[in-house]
């Protein structure tokens, strides 16, 4: 999963404030919980501040009685990055906006090796769908196809 290759910029810094070492994952649950539950927010620079509340804000604000082990920040991960594309962003400024607004570094090519393999899984619900005669589901498929190709 594309979540898997996110990695925090602010990692060691944040290492720093919670006094013990964190996996290199973002999505990580010992990351998500040191930074949703162990960081003193102000001791933090604005910048680096400003990122760590937007990637709570984001992808930290589900319910789940298993958060944040649930896969919901993953989910919301991928959601983002197949909106960000939708919206017209190439991989290369998806993975800058991801960088400047979150603090999630990952490789561009890592994006769009996961928008190749989202958009054969939809050609793949695309043609379930219509072998189903689930027409509407088709053409929604279709439509994400279409936005995520051009």
């Amino acid at each position: 999963m594309i979540a898997d290759k996110a990695r925090l910029k602010s990692k060691r810094r944040i290492e720093r404030f919670t006094g013990y070492r964190l996996p290199d994952q973002a999505f990580h649950g010992t990351v998500i919980e040191a930074i949703t539950s162990r960081i003193n927010f102000s001791s933090l620079d604005g910048t680096h501040r400003d990122q760590i509340l937007a990637f709570i804000q984001e992808f930290c604000r589900c319910n789940c009685r298993d958060s944040p082990f649930c896969g919901c920040p993953e989910r919301a991960f991928a959601k983002l990055i197949v909106e960000l594309r939708e919206n017209g962003l190439d991989h290369k400024d998806i993975s800058r906006h991801l960088v400047d607004t979150y603090g999630i570094e990952i490789y561009p090519a890592d994006v769009l090796g996961f928008l190749e393999e989202s958009v054969h899984v939809l050609e793949a619900v695309r043609d379930i769908a219509r072998l189903e005669g689930k027409e509407e589901t088709a053409v929604a498929a279709a439509e994400h196809i279409a936005l995520i190709s051009r």
